[in-house]
């Protein structure tokens, strides 16, 4: 079975795959927080430094839509927090499928994008070398939904259940240990069309998903359905998480904190307000074309964002990772035997660099401006 996340599309949002080169981008006249100058939120050593990376190209999870580690990141390009710290990102689009954006990581051709922390431990079984550099929660985005006389995950036991290609690992994880006779499943591929569930096309009893995509679809038809959520079961994830090109932030690793610094800052930006959402997703709209669905993407946001706040990384600042949810990840995958014996949970957790994010912090409070 394949346990590689392929994140899905959205019914009636055909993002356009465009690539936005928006290294120095201010916002424009009309936005609220002006760009300040080049360097003007960082000292001119550092700035010299971060001038000396180069170009940084930022990779996102899935197109620009809305979600946590991609909004931010777009938000931080057009209010010019990279230009305030003397950096030069362009944004890409990734297709969603993470294979390939850790294959891009690790040959160099994107130096930061948003990769899992169970998918940073996968390639890196694979021989394929990225580093993890931050995570805002150990909960995932991976979901599954069930109609109403549904009341317990057993009653699926010989039903039908739905999935994109394949069922997630923490989806998995979640019914086995409800105990489910997973090998009693009928398990069928699904198109994006979360209304398969309600209608219950071909008898299906149970659908995977995304927390804050097709809940959010069917709410928005008047569909109300049951969400399963791995993390109520004690079942390890991530979101938000972030890798790096290893050989970038061996040589860079101050531009490597001051593009983490930038996007936590516009992260907090995006969140503080109804009209700072409304602008953020504004930005990804400008980069994605007419058919952006606006409503459903700030739903999108205000729905992860929610599931990091409710499900912090214990002990850590937003964005730091939790070296115990990394074993329990290793533990998960090996259970499924998706990673060979030899990946310890040691061994994965060097995988992993909080240095990072630990360093653009002050007693718990994010460092802006840089030093």
């Amino acid at each position: 079975m394949q346990h590689r996340l392929i994140r899905s599309g959205f019914a009636g949002l055909a993002a356009v795959a465009l690539t936005a080169a928006v290294a120095g981008c201010g916002s424009g006249s009309g936005d609220s927080t002006p760009a300040g100058s080049k360097g003007s939120a960082i000292s001119a050593k550092r700035c010299a430094e971060n001038k000396a990376a180069g170009k940084i190209t930022y990779l996102s999870g899935y197109q620009y839509q809305s979600s946590v580690s991609i909004l931010e990141y777009i938000a931080a390009a057009k209010l010019g927090y990279f230009n305030d710290l003397c950096l030069s990102v362009t944004l890409k689009p990734g297709t969603g499928d993470t294979a390939q954006n850790t294959k891009l990581l690790a040959s160099g051709q994107a130096t930061v994008s948003a990769v899992a922390e169970q998918d940073v431990i996968q390639a890196q079984a694979n021989g394929i070398d990225i580093e993890g550099i931050s995570s805002y929660s150990n909960a995932g985005l991976d979901i599954l939904m069930t109609n109403k006389d549904i009341t317990k995950l057993t009653q699926l036991d010989g039903k039908v259940v739905g999935h994109k290609g394949y069922v997630p690992a923490a989806v998995e994880a979640m019914l086995v240990k409800a105990g489910v006779a997973w090998d009693s499943l009928k398990l069928v591929k699904e198109g994006y069309d979360p209304s398969v569930l309600p209608r219950r096309q071909g008898g299906l009893e149970a659908l995977t998903g995304f927390i804050s995509n097709e809940p959010n679809q069917l709410k928005a038809a008047g569909k109300d359905v049951t969400v399963w959520k791995p993390v109520d079961y004690g079942i390890p994830s991530s979101i938000g998480a972030m890798a790096v090109n290893p050989a970038f932030a061996k040589a860079h690793p101050q531009a490597v904190e001051d593009v983490l610094r930038a996007a936590l800052h516009a992260y907090d930006y995006c969140s503080s307000s109804e009209q700072h959402l409304t602008e953020c997703v504004g930005y990804a709209a400008q980069l994605s074309g007419p058919t952006y669905d606006k409503a459903l993407n700030a739903t999108i946001w205000k729905t992860e964002t929610q599931v990091v706040k409710e499900n912090p990384t214990p002990g850590q600042p937003l964005g730091g990772i939790d070296p115990a949810n990394v074993a329990k990840l290793v533990d998960m995958l090996h259970q499924f035997k998706i990673v060979p014996a030899d990946v310890t949970a040691d061994r994965a957790k060097g995988w992993f660099d909080t240095s990072f994010i630990s360093s653009v912090y002050a007693a718990g409070k994010l460092v802006w401006p840089a030093p």
